[in-house]
């Protein structure tokens, strides 16, 4: 095609660098307009997804028609292409009906995971908790006890909604991510 209306952009630390287990702290500043899908999340490094597994730190989009914050894990059913899902998702309102500027500050993401649980939070708020126990794939796979890589990404449009009355261009600030290991 000879022009794009919209651009969007993605770090990958696929081939570069991995983790199994750990702290992972992100501190970042999301735009909440329409049409925006921000997320940190990560994906395993072996089999297809989803299978290889999938954790969404954080991901903000539009959810049944509304601005949410959502926590989610997700592995393989045996179908390819479909996954299970452990999602939680707070409308956006819940959050800035405390602080009507909550979209202007950087927040704290993190995500403790162990052998055992995936925990998720915002701010020190525990968001979504995964008892790895119960993530096996049909075939025996534990997608959440091999090592995964990180992305950081900003969709425009889909689940973020149409973005065609954003003002652009539009800010997804990284202060740090900071991934700690026994």
């Amino acid at each position: 095609r000879d022009s794009a209306t919209y651009t969007s952009a993605c770090l990958i630390t696929r081939g570069r660098a991995h983790w199994r287990y750990g702290r992972f702290d992100i501190r970042a500043r999301i735009d909440t307009c329409l049409g925006l899908w921000p997320a940190i999340w990560t994906l395993g490094i072996q089999k297809e997804w989803p299978s290889n597994g999938e954790i969404d730190i954080m991901e903000y989009y539009r959810y049944k028609g509304k601005p949410a914050i959502l926590a989610n894990t997700a592995w393989g059913s045996g179908e390819r292409w479909k996954a299970i899902w452990n999602t939680q998702t707070y409308p956006l309102e819940e959050i800035t009906g405390k602080d009507k500027t909550w979209a202007d500050k950087f927040h704290l993401w993190r995500m403790d995971w162990d052998e055992n649980f995936i925990r998720i939070y915002l701010d020190g708020k525990l968001l979504n908790e995964t008892d790895l126990s119960k993530t096996i794939n049909p075939d025996g796979f534990h997608p959440f006890r091999q090592s995964h890589y990180l992305l950081l990404n900003l969709a425009i449009g889909e689940n973020g909604g149409n973005p065609s009355g954003t003002p652009f261009p539009v800010k997804y600030e990284i202060d740090y991510v900071r991934i700690f290991q026994r």
